[in-house]
């Protein structure tokens, strides 16, 4: 049986060329469901934050819009979709994406598989830094933080000792003593994070994903799978999807900029989606337009139900640009200091 770290089993599960999860044609869509493929809502309020983004910049003359993980482009297509004339004139939407560029997307989106230098804009990260592969560690009946290694069938096996850089990681962001007690070593997350923001000469950058802080940390780690839309043993052999939940003050920290935190029920309620029933009055005057605006509010009440995808963490860090007007004041933004 071949053994290795996580973040190596991840790196082949997930991304190589002759079969990885990733880059198999049914895409993300095939086997979870994202905010993206929920509702156009959730496209309609990142075209808002984009507005204000372009607002905030003075109203560039190219605008770019950096989808990065960016699945099969939905985000894109919704977001080109939803935007007025005028600034769909000036945007410059990049899909970053390992996996080929699919059919009937508009031209006018570059897919590339390396976030864009230079640019200013909007770069948002829905779902992406979940699966940044990393490795997974666990404190042995002696208190040793040990790395796991893992076999392609999922089984693992305590490896050497957490050293170097990682220890560091550890003892910094999620300290661990308790035997059986996992830490999910997170820097190449944080270099990550820094490498694609660093594209952007000014703008706002979006991370959004399931996450937590050093007071949460889950005791045991987060670590799973998820193959045809369930919840399953996370098995690196490239059948499922292998992800662990982000630890959001670390991604942030390297970059030393102006951080905010809040649950995506929050981001998305100051972007307008709301899952307020429509009046019943509505029914008898237009029942069309009152069966149009109930999906709708089903639609927003998912993506904002506190313990499905409104429990999604927003991280977002400005990039020589004031905070965008919807978000500022929102209740439940939270300032992330290093």
């Amino acid at each position: 049986m071949s053994w290795k770290r996580w973040r190596p089993a991840m790196e082949q599960a997930l991304y190589a060329e002759d079969g990885g999860f990733y880059r198999r044609s049914e895409g993300p869509a095939g086997h979870f469901r994202t905010s993206v493929h929920a509702s156009p809502l959730y496209s309609g309020a990142v075209a808002r934050l984009l507005g204000d983004v372009d607002e905030a910049l003075g109203h560039p003359a190219e605008l770019a819009l950096v989808d990065l993980g960016a699945g099969r482009g939905e985000l894109l297509a919704g977001v080109l979709a939803a935007v007025g004339p005028e600034l769909a004139d000036r945007l410059r939407p990049y899909a970053v994406e390992l996996a080929d560029r699919p059919g009937g997307l508009s031209d006018r989106v570059v897919w590339t598989d390396r976030v864009p230098e230079g640019v200013a804009g909007l770069l948002f990260a829905n779902e992406w830094l979940d699966n940044v592969p990393l490795d997974v560690a666990e404190v042995d009946e002696d208190g040793v933080l040990r790395y796991l290694e893992v076999a392609e069938d999922g089984e693992e096996r305590p490896g050497g000792p957490v050293t170097g850089a990682d220890a560091q990681w550890a003892a910094r962001w999620w300290p661990a003593d308790e035997p059986g007690a996992r830490v999910e070593l997170g820097a190449p997350r944080d270099a990550a994070w820094a490498a694609a923001v660093g594209g952007l000469e000014r703008g706002l950058a979006v991370a959004v994903d399931y996450a937590h802080l050093r007071a949460d940390r889950p005791l045991f780690g987060s670590l799973t799978g998820f193959r045809a839309g369930r919840e399953v043993r996370p098995v690196p052999d490239g059948t499922c999807d292998v992800t662990a939940h982000v630890a959001f003050d670390s991604v942030a920290a390297p970059l030393a900029l102006h951080s905010l935190w809040t649950t995506q029920r929050e981001a998305l309620r100051a972007l307008g989606v709301r899952g307020a029933r429509p009046a019943l009055a509505l029914a008898s005057s237009d029942p069309v337009a009152y069966l149009r605006a109930l999906g709708a509010a089903g639609e927003a009440a998912e993506l904002t139900e506190p313990s499905g995808l409104g429990g999604f963490g927003w991280l977002a860090q400005t990039v020589r640009m004031p905070v965008p007007q919807a978000l500022r004041g929102l209740p439940g933004w939270q300032t992330l200091t290093p």
